[in-house]
């Protein structure tokens, strides 16, 4: 089977330089594998979305010459594949509408109990749609760092995969359109490990092989908190790519020799293609500091 990877990033926000390792992880494990790398855009949350993000991404990647293979999806315009599983699932059986609320939740120890599996709600206003969890999947196998525990608890659950608001749910946008676009290995952040476990279920309950998965070390901040949109990381500069793209690929794990960095763009990803290994990344799964300096 041939490599098929991909970036799919949320338009938030423009890309900072979290996601910079994530980009560059995912398709350094393509190309080193000779691979295909797409590009999907998870645009499945418009209240969290700013306006032009997903353009100002795409020009971001090109602007550090990663170049993607095949059109970009969005899945915003997947929405009817979506509710056609879920359907299906509803006039299965499958799956149910659930009324529960935070709150509720909460109360009855923090996962979900079940409450309304066997209530038959006909009712799909102001509910969410959940899924009977036949396949708990309580570990896997990640490539860099071997076998991974999901708490039993969050294993057992019957997860939500339509939101009461009527947004589909990540869980099963992704893991659909991965089967669709013919993924074999998805690579990104250690802060999406424990939806993967869930990710795994649909994939058997959708009687398809699961994919093989790579998690990256997370980037924080001088005080220890994630980059990311939510904690207001900056874009990464698209005028003068070189230094951060450095510094990325240095946190990645790579020593990189001073005649490269002194490359051109294009010459130093193509170095990095050839010398990536992912042994080469950080031991622990958990978040690995930077600095604004750039050391580590």
């Amino acid at each position: 089977m041939s490599y098929i990877g991909r970036f799919a990033p949320s338009p938030s926000g423009p890309l900072h330089f979290g996601s910079l390792i994530a980009a560059l992880g995912s398709y350094f494990q393509a190309k080193a594998n000779h691979g295909q790398w797409l590009v999907r855009m998870e645009d499945l949350d418009p209240p969290r979305e700013m306006a032009g993000a997903a353009q100002l991404i795409l020009e971001t990647l090109e602007a550090y010459h990663l170049y993607w293979d095949g059109s970009v999806v969005y899945q915003s315009q997947r929405h009817h594949l979506y509710q056609e599983q879920i359907d299906r699932w509803l006039a299965s059986g499958q799956a149910y509408y659930c009324q529960c609320t935070r709150k509720q939740i909460k109360e009855t120890g923090g996962f979900y109990q079940g409450t309304c599996r066997h209530k038959q709600i006909e009712n799909a206003n102001n509910s969410a749609v959940r899924l009977t969890m036949t396949h708990p999947v309580e570990h896997f196998q990640d490539i860099r760092h071997g076998e991974i525990q999901i708490p039993e608890a969050l294993a057992q659950e019957d997860f939500i995969i339509k939101r009461r608001d009527g947004l589909f749910a990540y869980n099963l946008a992704v893991v659909i359109d991965d089967i669709e676009q013919g993924v074999t290995e998805v690579v990104r952040g250690a802060d999406l490990v424990e939806p993967t476990g869930r990710q795994i279920s649909l994939y058997q309950m959708l009687g398809q092989p699961a994919v093989s998965y790579l998690h990256l070390p997370l980037a924080t901040d001088e005080t220890g908190n994630k980059l990311s949109k939510q904690n207001h990381a900056p874009a990464i500069d698209n005028q003068n790519p070189v230094p951060t793209l450095l510094q990325a690929m240095t946190f990645l794990g790579f020593q990189i020799p001073s005649d490269i960095a002194s490359s051109s763009i294009d010459d130093i990803l193509l170095w990095g293609c050839k010398n990536w290994h992912c042994l080469q990344l950080p031991d622990e799964l958990a978040v690995t500091p930077i600095f604004s300096n750039g050391s580590r």
